[in-house]
């Protein structure tokens, strides 16, 4: 069994997530995911996704990135059709 990196549990069904030669040992999504994932530098969510980048600067949505100073980032083209 291994250990959790971030919770400590002991748990039979913990994954490895290998980056940038680390390798770190999870039990949940939600561990890794506390652990590795991104800060929105605007509200301070997780960025679970691809995010939008700024400048070097990490934002979970356009919106985020727009208020912090973004003129052309958008979630998707507004085309004129009801999005369902």
């Amino acid at each position: 069994m291994a250990t959790c990196e971030v919770c400590g549990n002991d748990y039979d069904m913990a994954f490895e997530v290998h980056t940038q030669g680390v390798v770190h040992v999870f039990d949940s999504f939600e561990c890794a995911i506390s652990r590795m994932a991104p800060v929105c530098e605007h509200c301070g969510c997780r960025i679970v996704g691809h995010g939008s980048e700024l400048d070097g600067r990490w934002f979970c949505c356009a919106h985020c990135a727009r208020e912090a100073g973004a003129t052309r980032i958008v979630d998707r083209e507004v085309t004129g059709a009801v999005a369902r």
